[in-house]
């Protein structure tokens, strides 16, 4: 009986501590497990597509495997939420992230990547492989004014493709843990110049923003940040969900289906 109650006393602190922190985004069907999509819902047939590096890859599949298809971070949880609330909404969801990629690299890969999977919303993180190059000196470095130039390009092609399209970005970040303490100043300024960029151009093309640095800067108030990005730069499996949480709260902002998530959130669980 002792035990059973210490576990209550737990859930129930936990349950707590979650109020006063981060909320998660509860699962939408409820206690009758039934979907949540209605006919004539705007969540209807869209086509979500992830774009990035190694942070969006996820070690990801590289066939036609629906168990690896979405790799094993952020993208991988928004997909498995979104789906499993809507699942005759008829969605789709693409991740095309690939490890070690710079802006220069998406603009090679473009046309097969991300024009022909004519996504309709398109959310890119990129920006770290970048900022990496300049601080090892690599012969590919690009200057801030051309990573901006390159990622411009990259989002002028997919609005020509879609002038409907919704453009989700994701600020770069790093943090100085393990090997990125070494040269820290310079870490920390190729990626905050790049995030920079990547603000205007969010302006420029009325994109949805999504702020990680913000994100993870608020969790280490509470928690190391080796607790949710174990190198400095890649999120342990509570970062990604965090990134996922806070994807899903920007896009409802344009996304109005999931509109709900929040406001589940603000007023807790249902």
């Amino acid at each position: 009986m002792k035990e059973k109650t210490n576990r209550r006393r737990f859930l129930a602190s936990s349950a707590a501590a979650l109020v006063t922190g981060f909320l998660p985004i509860p699962v939408l069907a409820g206690k009758s497990a039934q979907p949540i999509y209605q006919p004539n819902s705007s969540a209807e047939g869209l086509r979500f597509l992830f774009q990035g590096d190694s942070i969006t890859d996820g070690n990801r599949g590289r066939n036609t495997d629906p168990n690896h298809i979405m790799g094993h971070g952020y993208a991988f949880a928004i997909a498995a939420r979104l789906g499993a609330d809507f699942p005759l909404a008829g969605n789709v969801f693409y991740n095309r992230g690939i490890s070690g990629n710079t802006v220069a690299d998406l603009q090679k890969r473009w046309q097969p990547d991300t024009l022909d999977l004519r996504p309709d919303i398109l959310s890119v993180l990129i920006g770290i492989n970048d900022a990496a190059a300049v601080v090892e000196h690599a012969a590919s470095a690009q200057t801030t004014d051309e990573f901006e130039a390159f990622y411009r390009t990259l989002l002028r092609a997919a609005k020509k493709a879609n002038p409907a399209i919704l453009f989700i970005l994701g600020l770069p970040f790093v943090y100085p843990v393990g090997k990125r303490k070494d040269q820290w100043a310079a870490w920390e300024t190729a990626t905050t110049q790049r995030a920079v960029r990547v603000r205007k151009l969010a302006l420029e093309y009325d994109a949805l923003l999504v702020d990680y640095p913000a994100l993870f800067d608020k969790a280490v108030t509470t928690t190391p940040i080796d607790y949710w990005i174990w190198d400095g730069i890649h999120p342990t499996v509570p970062g990604h969900e965090l990134m996922a949480r806070e994807w899903i709260m920007r896009a409802a902002n344009k996304l109005d289906f999931l509109k709900r998530y929040n406001e589940l959130s603000a007023g807790g669980r249902e």
